[in-house]
């Protein structure tokens, strides 16, 4: 994929995720495209469905899986909003995905630079490229905003 497609591609995540934080969700949304298509695209829903493993990455995915009609997503890129946590990661490399691209870094739960390093032991039999900064500007700032704007409601 070349910078312009990550680019359309992470727009398309970011919509999702602004979708999410009109529904009081955090605001991550991800895309997963296989062969140039959309395969998978989901944004979070974890307090809607109650489940804390409700991430947009997981959620496109499943979709993703379900689509091409197999868990193994050799050769799929994911576009996320945000650096995928350790639960993601891992399902990230179980799927054997090709790529990730993400917008902003996660200071707290980041799995590929940011906090762990889920990609750095060699003894792995799959190993996945990371693309991190794609919109991170546009991400990192609709993030920031709902965690400001959730922490001034009156409780």
């Amino acid at each position: 994929m070349t910078p312009g497609t990550d680019h359309q591609f992470m727009l398309r995540a970011l919509r999702l995720a602004r979708g999410a934080a009109r529904r009081g969700e955090v605001p991550v949304g991800a895309v997963v495209v296989s062969g140039g298509l959309v395969v998978g695209a989901a944004s979070n829903r974890v307090e809607r469905s109650q489940d804390a493993a409700a991430h947009a990455e997981l959620l496109a995915l499943r979709q993703a899986a379900h689509r091409l009609g197999s868990w193994r997503l050799a050769g799929a890129v994911i576009y996320s909003t945000l650096e995928p946590c350790p639960m993601c990661a891992g399902a990230l490399l179980l799927a054997r995905v090709e790529r990730v691209v993400y917008g902003a870094d996660d200071p707290k739960k980041g799995a590929f630079r940011s906090v762990y390093d889920v990609l750095g032991h060699r003894a792995g039999n799959h190993h996945l490229q990371v693309t991190p900064g794609c919109e991170a500007e546009a991400a990192a700032k609709m993030l920031q905003t709902f965690f400001r704007e959730l922490r001034s409601r009156p409780d």
